[in-house]
């Protein structure tokens, strides 16, 4: 049957309207491959800086691990530092502010998980109460990248001398830690204090490597090394991985871990 003029009429319209010529042609031009978009490659560019600087300074602590011998010594001394804490009853006490109070929090669920009994103090609630939590057997642990935290070095002077001190910072010797200093330079025979240094330092500042301040590479880092010192702790508690592994699975029932 013929079609009706008015119809015929439209149909032409619809197929000459300029959106729909634009659609077409929209259609048929290929989208720019990400090597030919400038955007996407400057950004993907960055990413993997990013990541590049993180893999960097991780294998540049892991060398100070393997070669340096104030850094083997450390965590040789941190992991009997708080095994004979944990045997007498104590617990890590883990202290930190702002990213490094994360830091430490994250630390303080891994070290749970393999059954270490610790705990997290903030430094500020700690002068306004919480330093009841710490008994006379504990340790601390300051995690903190300047070592000199404000906070800190604040609450350092309400903490017993007797009460070890550990602190994971981004010096290399542990003079240089004003969290440390006063107790590695202390002269008293009657009351003998504890510190000890776990070094994590990077490359570069975060502001040479991305143009910003902010906290990534340290903290990747300084995660790294609170990770090592709670895997090296489980082993040396419970005498290899396989016992390890058990205690952290009934330790953790839930999630699928693996």
């Amino acid at each position: 049957l013929p079609m009706p003029s008015s119809i015929a009429t439209m149909k032409r319209k619809r197929s000459s309207s300029p959106s729909s010529a634009a659609a077409t042609a929209a259609a048929l031009t290929p989208p720019l491959s990400i090597e030919e978009d400038p955007s996407s490659t400057c950004l993907l560019t960055r990413a993997v800086h990013v990541l590049s600087t993180a893999a960097t300074a991780l294998s540049q602590v892991t060398f100070l691990y393997q070669s340096d011998p104030t850094a083997r010594e450390g965590l040789l001394q941190a992991v009997e530092c708080i095994q004979s804490v944990v045997d007498t009853g104590g617990k890590l006490i883990v202290c930190g502010v702002g990213k490094s109070g994360l830091v430490g929090r994250k630390t303080v669920a891994s070290l749970k998980s393999l059954g270490v009994a610790c705990s997290f103090l903030h430094p500020i609630e700690a002068l306004h109460g919480d330093l009841g939590d710490v008994r006379e057997n504990d340790a601390i642990l300051f995690i903190s990248y300047s070592g000199k935290t404000a906070e800190l070095l604040s609450l350092l002077p309400h903490i017993p001398r007797k009460t070890p001190i550990l602190a994971i910072t981004s010096q290399t010797r542990p003079l240089d830690c004003a969290l440390l200093r006063p107790r590695v330079t202390s002269t008293s025979s009657t009351s003998p204090s504890i510190a000890i240094l776990l070094p994590a330092p990077i490359p570069e500042k975060e502001e040479t490597s991305f143009g910003v301040s902010a906290p990534t590479t340290s903290t990747t880092v300084t995660i790294a090394v609170g990770d090592m010192l709670a895997l090296t702790l489980a082993e040396a508690l419970y005498g290899g991985k396989t016992r390890t592994r058990d205690v952290f699975a009934r330790n953790h029932p839930g999630g699928a871990i693996g």
